[in-house]
């Protein structure tokens, strides 16, 4: 008699990818995931004239007006959904829906247009979600320095502010990894305080 191998179905955890408009969410995670991604993006039209600044994006004939979705397996135990948030504020009320469950995020940053993470990093710190900041390269480069754009978001030493390129797996996977990295710390900590208690 044979022993019949049981196949138990992977532990899944969700990421979420916010950021202002037009700083590369949906490229961050068409670049990484290993199916093709799910993208809910419409053409910009007249309307949008005014309302979204598209001066640093000029190419930008497409916005996100509900979610991007991707999918990575880590290994036959874990697989990682990401989910990238619409970048606009206009959108913010499916954040909730978007973010529930999220045992965390990225927010990717545009040095050149910082205001327009303000909102992201607001909504994870109030939240107490685990965060990165991970400062998306145009043409190749950062506009600012790392450590400049950390002090001008003005977050904590626990939240990592690191350089990234949304077109490249390889960046893209750091960032995931220093995700993973900030949200064991986090637990860890978590952990010890709970046995001082």
């Amino acid at each position: 008699m044979t022993d019949r191998v049981v196949k138990k179905n992977p532990v899944s955890a969700k990421f979420v990818v916010a950021g202002g408009f037009g700083v590369g969410k949906t490229t961050f995670v068409g670049t990484i995931s290993e199916i093709d991604p799910l993208r809910t993006e419409a053409k910009m039209t007249s309307a949008s004239l005014g309302v979204d600044d598209t001066s640093k994006v000029a190419t930008k004939t497409t916005t996100t007006v509900a979610m991007d979705f991707g999918r990575i397996t880590i290994d036959d135990d874990l697989v990682l959904y990401l989910f990238g948030t619409p970048g606009q504020e206009r959108f913010s009320f499916m954040w909730n829906d978007l973010v529930n469950g999220a045992l965390g995020a990225v927010v990717l940053v545009d040095s050149r247009r910082l205001a327009d993470c303000f909102y992201a990093v607001d909504y994870f710190e109030s939240r107490k979600i685990p965060f990165v900041v991970a400062v998306n390269e145009f043409d190749g480069m950062v506009a600012h320095e790392i450590d400049a754009v950390a002090k001008a978001l003005q977050v904590g030493p626990d939240v990592h502010v690191i350089s990234c390129d949304a077109r490249s797996r390889d960046s893209v996977k750091n960032v995931l990894l220093d995700l993973f990295e900030v949200i064991l710390e986090r637990m860890m900590a978590a952990n010890a305080a709970a046995v001082t208690a």
